[in-house]
């Protein structure tokens, strides 16, 4: 009896092991994943508030508070990320707190985009007035109404999300990790959340079309700049593939959700890593690394910082070397 019971030990032992080691390897390089993307758009931001032709142009300005959002909001996916591979449980409150500041940062991607796309369709089909009508002034008035619409939309969510009776729980201890799906705790929620979203993604998918239509109509014309033309049908094309890729983040949570109820944990843990790598943090990397190298000007400057070190140790080796000649 005692050799069976002991046999049983061990069994479930390796399998805490072997769940433990499985963990390691799937987070360790995820991690090491982000802390990479991280650094990008840090470098990123760093270089769009390094010079003041990119501080005083509007597109630049609408690219910077694009990419600050995505870095806030895999700073926090990453966050959760964490704590749910350490399974480690939140209270109410402070799971709150982390998801309404994740939404707010998920609303401003699809909503600036939607303002660089009427920049650009301004600057293509008006470009006369363009200068009058895309002005600093005007431009942060945009940024200022783009996180007042996230910011009530998340107000709204907390007026929805005290409604429920928490009086009536045991514990404001959470008995699943926090995420984005627990807290929809009554039908309201989650009714007013897929609506917000479905009108938003909507609204946003159908103000990039009619830009990318309206600059493509004014490609036809003979008085324009084939060549700028071009690159801003090109540029509004990206805009609608980033909106996809946004998207797809916000199908990230009921998605876990539902393959969770069928499959088993480690398996999950499977799909929701390589869920959480393609749907989470890919579409919130692609955009300054895109914009980085497409662009031209920003490219020659991340290339310095990227290969700075590399240039200022081949430039010491040659000045060695001639100094020795």
């Amino acid at each position: 009896m005692s050799y069976v019971t002991q046999s049983q030990t061990n069994f479930t032992a390796g399998l805490q092991y072997r769940g433990i080691l499985e963990v390691l390897l799937l987070s360790v390089p995820i991690t090491g994943s982000c802390c990479v993307f991280l650094f990008i758009n840090g470098l990123m931001l760093h270089i769009l508030r390094s010079k003041p032709v990119f501080r005083e142009t509007a597109c630049y300005i609408l690219l910077y508070n694009l990419i600050f959002a995505d870095t806030v909001q895999m700073l926090l996916t990453q966050l959760l990320y964490l704590l749910s591979v350490c399974r480690i449980t939140l209270t109410y409150p402070v799971c709150g707190f982390l998801i309404m500041i994740a939404n707010i940062t998920t609303g401003i991607s699809p909503l600036t985009l939607v303002v660089m796309s009427l920049e650009r369709y301004v600057a293509v089909c008006c470009p006369l007035r363009h200068a009058a009508i895309i002005t600093i002034r005007n431009t942060a008035l945009a940024i200022i109404i783009v996180w007042s619409i996230s910011s009530l939309n998340v107000f709204i969510q907390v007026i929805l999300l005290l409604t429920f009776p928490f009086e009536d729980l045991e514990s404001l201890q959470m008995k699943d990790f926090c995420s984005h799906t627990p807290l929809l705790l009554n039908p309201i929620s989650d009714h007013y959340d897929k609506a917000y979203t479905c009108v938003l993604f909507v609204s946003a998918a159908v103000a990039v079309t009619c830009s990318y239509i309206g600059v493509t109509i004014a490609a036809r014309s003979a008085s324009t700049d084939k060549a700028s033309v071009c690159k801003a049908r090109n540029t509004l094309l990206l805009h609608l593939i980033q909106l996809d890729l946004s998207l797809s983040s916000t199908i990230y949570g009921p998605l876990v959700t539902e393959i969770s109820k069928v499959l088993d944990r480690v398996t999950v843990l499977r799909i929701w890593s390589v869920l959480y790598v393609f749907l989470v943090l890919l579409p919130r990397c692609l955009s300054p690394l895109i914009y980085g190298i497409r662009d031209q000007t920003i490219r020659a400057i991340l290339m310095y910082h990227l290969c700075c070190r590399a240039k200022t140790v081949s430039d010491s080796k040659k000045d060695q070397h001639v100094r020795l000649r």
